[in-house]
Parts: C-alpha cells; sequence; structure tokens
C-alpha cells in the first residue's frame, strides 16, 4: 500500500522554491496530473538540472524517460553546459513522438537522442562513458541494471536513481513483491560497493544520488 512519506506542506513549499518553469514544463506536468502519469516533478527536475550544472555534464544516458519531463531538466543542463547528448528511452513508440513534440517546444530537441527499446539494452549497446545515469525502469529491474551502469558510467561520475523509497512498500515487511524487493536489493548493492559513495534524498519518492569513486 501507498503511502504519503512526505507531509503535503512540505512538498508544496519544496515546488514553490523552484524558480519559474518554462510554460511547457508546467503543461507537462499538468498532463502528468491529469493522466496519473508518473513523472521526477519540479523539485526532483531542479536536483537533476542542478547536478548536470554543478558536474559539468554533456553526456547524460536516462534508463526509461517517460515522454520527455526528467529529459528537459537535463538537457537544460547540458545546453547550458556548452551542448552534449541526452539518451531518451522509452519502450513505447508513441511516448518517444510526445517527447519529440516538448522536447522540440522547448527548444531542446537538438540536446537528445531517441530510442525506442528496453532501457538496459540500449544503455549496453550505447557508446561510453557517460558523465551521469538516470535510472527510472521497471523496478524489478533495479538490481540487474547496476553492472550495465557501473560499465557504462564514468569513474567520477554520478548516478540518479528514482522513487527509493518507492511510496513505503520498501518498509512492509510483508511486501514482497519484484518491484519491492527489487529496490531493496538494489539499495543494499549500491550502499555496501565501495565503488559508490551514495546519499539518499528524501523528497517527493526518494532519490539516490551515487558518485562513481574512481
Amino acid at each position: 500500500m501507498t503511502i504519503e512519506l512526505i507531509a503535503p506542506q512540505v512538498t508544496a513549499y519544496l515546488e514553490q522554491l523552484v524558480p519559474p518553469r518554462d510554460p511547457t514544463l508546467v503543461a507537462m506536468e499538468a498532463e502528468a496530473k491529469k493522466a496519473g502519469f508518473p513523472i521526477i516533478g519540479p523539485a526532483v527536475g531542479q536536483l537533476c538540472y542542478m547536478m548536470t550544472r554543478l558536474t559539468g555534464a554533456r553526456r547524460i544516458f536516462e534508463l526509461g524517460s517517460g515522454y520527455g519531463y526528467s529529459t528537459a531538466w537535463f538537457a537544460r543542463g547540458v545546453k547550458e553546459n556548452g551542448g552534449g547528448t541526452v539518451h531518451h528511452v522509452v519502450w513505447e513508440a508513441d511516448l518517444s513522438r510526445k517527447a519529440r513534440v516538448y522536447l522540440g517546444a522547448l527548444g531542446l530537441a537538438d540536446m537528445v537522442e531517441f530510442h525506442v527499446g528496453e532501457a538496459v539494452a540500449a544503455l549496453r549497446q550505447a557508446e561510453g562513458p557517460f558523465d551521469i545515469i538516470f535510472n527510472d525502469i521497471d523496478k524489478q529491474g533495479y538490481p540487474g541494471a547496476l553492472g550495465v551502469i557501473g560499465e557504462k558510467l564514468r569513474p567520477g561520475g554520478t548516478l540518479v536513481v528514482d522513487n527509493m523509497l518507492w511510496g513505503g512498500r520498501i518498509f512492509d515487511p510483508a511486501d514482497r513483491s519484484p518491484a519491492t524487493e527489487g529496490i531493496r536489493a538494489f539499495t543494499k548493492l549500491v550502499m555496501e560497493d565501495r565503488r559508490w559513495i551514495p546519499s539518499v534524498i528524501p523528497i517527493r519518492d526518494g532519490v539516490l544520488v551515487a558518485w562513481r569513486a574512481p
């Protein structure tokens, strides 16, 4: 059962602190709310943008991109860093087409390479290394993705992972679903591996940021 871990007033406050956004981004947020489509939201988007600028990232790979909301935050940072590529990956061609429209309206489509297919396979085939890898695939796939992520992320690069608190389901010992167990296993793998310096940030549904030690 999903529970609201972050007090609504805290969430509202954090989102109000995000600087004014392009109307297209606001429209993407409105569509997500109306359709019940999961996006990272403005507070996490701002974190992704900040990490992109902070690290000077120019090559970013997204494992799971939806209709381009997270892609937009990363691509904006890449553009302001002097240019580069964000890889947008989804299973569904319709989502890819929608992302092209939104990112075109934001003036960011030329920063993006679009893929339709299974995300981990696409990362395995991509020419690395990458400065940032963002992971938001099906949660049962999180543990199996970590090895490929470690191979494709440059030493000193940054891993960003969404849904690490999983609506509180990780705290329910009776929940042994593949998705919940996937997040538990992934968290243990990252936290116990000395190649990573990780921290889970409790905003929205929990975001892990991990530095890939050289």
